[in-house]
């Protein structure tokens, strides 16, 4: 009985709801890697994973997939653990999500890392966006909050996503995850008890959503 618990936890209705649903995650690094877990083990199967990356040494520390790994695909490894996703192995960019079809998905989950990338699609998908924000360079897990994106504090990432949105008179809002802690690092120094309560965050939302909906 794999999702004996789940069913107890949510109902009959509301799970079949989450074992009906269609899930684009965008970006399976230490934020989408997390999401996916926690949503394959919640009873979601229909999800599609869009990355272009190979797994390198330094991501050992923060994403799931990547131990024993390296040089490898994430999007095919992680279609090989979580049987029966769909793996999309692309980079994105604008005119791959000017181009990309979101129609058939109920939600979509940006855990990429490019700014352009991240303005265009709440531009073209903000009613069914659940967006990280910045996870990395914090240490402090209690610090994550849900929010909509015009009214995040204390982010770097999200002032200037907010900004380029205000620039493009685009006044629609959408879920965000953040986290108004303050840098501990001027580099790209990652903790995985951040990174992965990002996804897990995201996953929350995700669910809360898909069974209201």
């Amino acid at each position: 009985m794999r999702f004996e618990r789940c069913r107890m936890l949510f109902g009959e209705e509301n799970f079949k709801k989450l074992q009906s649903a269609k899930v684009l995650i965008l970006g399976v690094g230490g934020v989408g890697s997390y999401a996916l877990d926690c949503l394959y083990k919640s009873g979601i199967s229909d999800i599609t994973i869009v990355d272009y990356d190979s797994y390198e040494a330094s991501n050992q520390n923060r994403q799931i997939g990547s131990e024993g790994n390296i040089g490898k695909s994430k999007v095919q490894t992680l279609a090989q653990i979580y049987e029966g996703i769909k793996a999309i192995e692309q980079k994105m960019d604008i005119a791959w999500v000017e181009g990309f079809d979101f129609e058939s998905f109920d939600l979509v989950i940006d855990a990429c890392d490019t700014t352009k990338v991240k303005i265009e699609l709440a531009k073209k998908v903000h009613k069914k966006l659940i967006m990280s924000l910045g996870s990395a360079k914090r240490t402090d897990f209690s610090k994550i909050e849900v929010s909509t994106i015009f009214k995040t504090h204390g982010d770097a990432l999200a002032r200037k996503i907010r900004n380029e949105l205000k620039k493009a008179r685009f006044n629609k809002n959408f879920t965000v995850i953040f986290s108004p802690e303050e840098p501990k690092c001027k580099d790209k120094g990652s903790f995985a008890a951040v990174t992965g309560a990002f996804g897990l965050a995201i996953c929350s939302e995700a669910v809360k959503k898909l069974i209201d909906n």
